[in-house]
């Protein structure tokens, strides 16, 4: 057994009382879960006291903290109370720092160090226990992290102690997910009570309303009336930089007591800044801390009576429909609200005042949504891609990844070629594991290791040569900053100009400028930018003197944004300045001033919006051309002919089309046309103006003979439907002429006529008549004529035309005196139907309708006569009709006349 290393002076904290119940549980079995309130001290006392434990063997702790600044505070803390400094006993790795030594057996890192060190160690042979801590916040990471622990202890090193320890989470959900790891009974929870002054809660009677920094402004009011009212610090919680650069502005506006200092503390601030804000106030003096949700937990603020919370918090929220990744401001749970308000009772009673109503906090979510259920998950599936995980249900979760998401995340990953496609079992490429030991995005990753690809006249193969060079050193200078917050800070009325290059201009070595063209610079953030730059050219294997060769040139820049963002390459809108359509089919708008606002293409690198805005604001972009597009897309860039149908002038168009998802890069008229894709449009035209919503059939302009033709078949469907087919007549069912039928079965009997026509005024010549005849039988053609005759003879010798649009009534309209000699009504449908006579004038106005003329020449015909007789004196109205002759003129004119 390893004997325990030195301790200096330490007071007593909370969580001392429960540390034997938890090294006997380590003792006892490999996974523990502890829970213990905020300011118990389990960040920087359990590591230490499992130092000597006999499993540990004297390999190494490793601690997962869920942010940098965390880090390196507890390492810092824990190496002060062994009286060393940070590298010796206690030693921290995080993002593009790292501070250990031979000597080092507690490592504190951030979570994705971890996964780079199973990447590298698949084992973890130097390390004998694993301690998550912080794990209420729920980080994807820290979900990944202890998944793949999981598995580790359970396929190679039973012995590996694991340690899960959280302030706020149901600790029996962690227990029951650890016992599954170990087949069994859910693991042993070790419970810490803490110690904790009271808090005085104070809320306010609303929330101040959602305008720009109206919640600032409410929090700056209460840090002056809390200076006033208590002693000690105060500490402000806001949700972001911006935020808290505006309450500096509004506690500037007006003296505060002069003993007062004002610290900023914000994951974007340069450790130096951070470590003023949480080292204890000199004496003679307080100190007000504007914080991000970065104080809620694992850092001690020394000094802190009062804490002021707005209620808000900066999430990330990724819409995969979009591929986007957004910042959304949110409510802050009850569990963090709670975390917030124990910060005021580390070290004496204090107060927190809620700039919200007490009424509205039981309304509240009860903790914050997991990560991993609206996170960009690529990122994890490139992950387990190269842990050999193909499917996330074989690992343990206390949420498993999303499946759809899940899903998209692994079809970026193909497009990026760090995975084989789905048929090819979607494993990992040599490509994609190199992407892997970047420690990048993946989009990222894949830019930095294709730059060499992307520049134009490529070297030749070999060694790269400088243009190569200087174009990898771009694409890491590029992933350095996009994956910082933009270090040119425009405002929310002028946002800062979005063209990339701007951005590159700053990391090159050289003094930092406090404007760039009339944007601020956030200069700490360029600092950071430069040494995460640092580190990914040594991960990367790129000279740092490449970037004396590398160019600003947006030429460049362009190309290297497509290859990490192929589903944002961008085109201008005819016509609209500023307003571009995105290759995945999203609208995006970058303000009409800006320069890039009139570029005829984008590599789009960051969106601002959120997933339900019709078109987002593109953030950070470089031009491209077309023919750049062209060469670099070439094999994904689709060759078709594009018919569609022009409303304008009615006709089917067709072009030559080049297109690129949603983007057309190229048209140009197709001399050729397909001739059934041109009747297929025409068809769809056809559909939609005659179906349902539709003029119906006569859209077509059917003309008389056919509306005559569908009259007839509809007078001959409803006799068959009614009386039967006459005996001598087998013509089989007639065809359903209507409107619904006909539209239904266009494809049937109009489309193989529809063949070599492009307009609309061509689709209108056909004579329906005929194409619908044709589609008859020989019989029904025969049955037609003899059954529904278009004409009949009457007495004077005319041929009348039949109307059947009423089917169950075809008329007869015809002038009286032609019909003299005519006993009975003519009959249709072989002598089954009699047809209604309608009886004209000699101007051929109607005198009467009648089926029955025999009756009508016995009683109705005189009165008619007798009008008649009156208004037409020069034609012949006899008394006795069935004698008289039938005739179409006029009496003859008499003698002298």
């Amino acid at each position: 057994m390893s004997s325990p290393a030195p301790r200096a002076f330490a007071p007593p904290l909370p969580i001392d009382a429960a540390l034997p119940a938890l090294r006997a549980a380590l003792d006892a079995g490999p996974r523990v879960v502890l829970q213990a309130p905020p300011g118990a001290g389990k960040t920087t006392r359990v590591p230490l006291a499992l130092l000597d434990a006999g499993w540990l063997g004297g390999r190494t702790i490793v601690m997962l903290e869920p942010r940098r600044l965390a880090a390196r505070a507890a390492a810092r803390r824990m190496a002060t109370t062994l009286g060393e400094p940070v590298g010796a006993t206690v030693g921290f790795r995080v993002r593009a720092e790292t501070r250990v030594g031979p000597r080092t057996r507690v490592e504190v890192v951030t979570e994705g160090v971890l996964t780079r060190m199973l990447q590298e160690d698949a084992a973890l042979e130097r390390a004998g226990a694993v301690l998550f801590d912080e794990f209420h916040e729920r980080s994807l990471q820290a979900d990944l992290g202890l998944a793949l622990v999981l598995e580790l202890q359970q396929v190679l090193r039973d012995d590996l102690r694991v340690l899960v320890m959280s302030a706020t989470l149901d600790g029996a959900r962690v227990a029951a997910l650890l016992g599954r790891a170990g087949g069994g009974a859910p693991a042993p929870v070790v419970t810490s009570e803490g110690r904790a002054y009271p808090v005085e809660v104070r809320w306010r009677a609303q929330r101040p309303p959602a305008a720009r920094g109206a919640a600032e402004a409410a929090a700056a009011a209460t840090v002056r009336r809390a200076l006033d009212a208590h002693a000690g610090d105060v500490l402000v919680f806001l949700p972001g930089a911006a935020e808290i650069r505006r309450a500096e502005e509004a506690l500037a506006g007006a003296p505060l007591p002069p003993d007062v200092r004002v610290r900023p503390l914000h994951g974007l601030l340069a450790p130096a800044e951070q470590d003023v804000a949480i080292a204890p106030s000199a004496p003679g003096e307080r100190k007000v801390v504007l914080a991000t949700s970065i104080a809620e937990t694992s850092l001690t603020i020394e000094g802190v009576r009062v804490v002021v919370d707005a209620g808000l918090a900066r999430v990330p929220r990724f819409a995969p429909r979009t591929g986007m990744t957004h910042l959304d401001t949110v409510r802050v749970s009850r569990a963090a609200a709670e975390q917030r308000r124990g910060r005021a009772g580390r070290v004496a009673p204090g107060v927190c005042y809620r700039l919200w109503p007490e009424a509205e906090h039981a309304g509240l979510l009860p903790y914050a949504l997991p990560e991993i259920l609206e996170a960009d998950l690529a990122p994890l599936a490139l992950e387990l891609a190269a842990a050999g995980v193909r499917d996330p249900s074989s690992l343990l979760w206390l949420d498993p990844p999303p499946a759809p998401a899940y899903a998209r995340a692994r079809e970026l990953l193909v497009q990026l070629d760090a995975l084989t496609a789905a048929g090819d079992d979607g494993r990992i490429t040599a490509h994609g594991r190199r992407m892997n030991a970047l420690g990048l995005h993946p989009r990222l990753a894949h830019m930095v290791l294709v730059a060499p690809d992307v520049v134009p006249h490529a070297a030749p193969p070999g060694p790269v040569g400088a243009a190569g060079a200087a174009a990898s050193w771009a694409a890491c200078a590029l992933a350095a900053l996009l994956a910082e917050r933009d270090v040119i800070r425009g405002h929310p009325e002028q946002p800062a100009e979005v063209d990339v290059e701007l951005r590159l201009a700053l990391v090159h070595p050289g003094a930092v400028p406090a404007t760039v063209r009339g944007a601020a610079v956030d200069r700490a953030g360029v600092h950071r930018v430069r040494a995460d730059l640092a580190a990914l050219l040594r991960r990367a294997g790129v000279r740092a003197d490449a970037a004396r060769a590398a160019t600003s040139g947006g030429e460049t820049l362009g190309r290297l944004l497509a290859a990490a963002y192929p589903d944002r390459v961008a085109q201008a809108r005819p016509g609209a300045p500023g307003r571009f359509l995105l290759r995945n089919g999203r609208g995006v708008v970058v303000a009409v001033g800006d320069p890039l606002a009139r570029a005829p293409y984008l590599a789009v690198a960051e969106l601002v919006g959120t997933a339900t805005e019709r078109e987002s604001r593109v953030a950070l972009a470089a031009p491209l051309t077309l023919e750049q597009i062209e060469a670099q897309f070439a094999t994904q860039i689709v060759h078709e002919d594009d018919v569609a149908w022009d409303a304008a002038a009615d006709v089917v168009r067709a072009r030559r089309v080049d297109r690129l998802g949603a983007l057309v890069l190229r048209e140009r008229p197709a001399r050729d046309l397909d001739v059934a894709r041109v009747a297929s449009v025409l068809a769809d035209v056809v559909r939609a103006r005659v179906g349902p919503g539709g003029a119906g059939v006569d859209a077509l302009g059917t003309g008389d003979a056919a509306a005559a033709l569908r009259s007839r078949v509809a007078f001959l469907r409803r006799l068959a439907e009614v009386v039967g087919e006459p005996g001598a007549v087998r013509a089989g069912p007639w065809p359903d002429w209507r409107d619904a039928p006909l539209a239904h079965d266009l494809d049937v009997w109009l489309a193989p006529h529809l063949a070599g026509l492009r307009s609309w005024a061509e689709v209108r010549a056909l004579d329906l008549g005929a194409i619908l005849g044709g589609s008859l039988t020989h019989a029904q053609r025969a049955a037609l004529d003899a059954l529904a005759p278009t004409h009949l003879v009457v007495p004077s010798g005319s041929r009348v035309p039949i109307d059947y649009t009423d089917p169950e009534a075809p008329t007869l309209a015809v002038r009286l005196q032609e019909l003299f000699g005519l006993a009975e009504t003519p009959r249709v449908g072989g002598g089954r139907v009699p047809v209604v006579l309608e009886l004209l004038s000699p101007a051929h106005r109607p005198v009467q309708v009648t089926r029955d003329l025999a009756g009508f020449w016995r009683s109705s015909y005189f009165d008619v006569r007798r009008e008649l007789r009156g208004r037409y004196p020069k034609h012949s109205w006899p008394e006795d009709p069935l004698h008289a002759a039938a005739t179409r003129k006029a009496k003859p004119r008499s003698a002298g006349q």
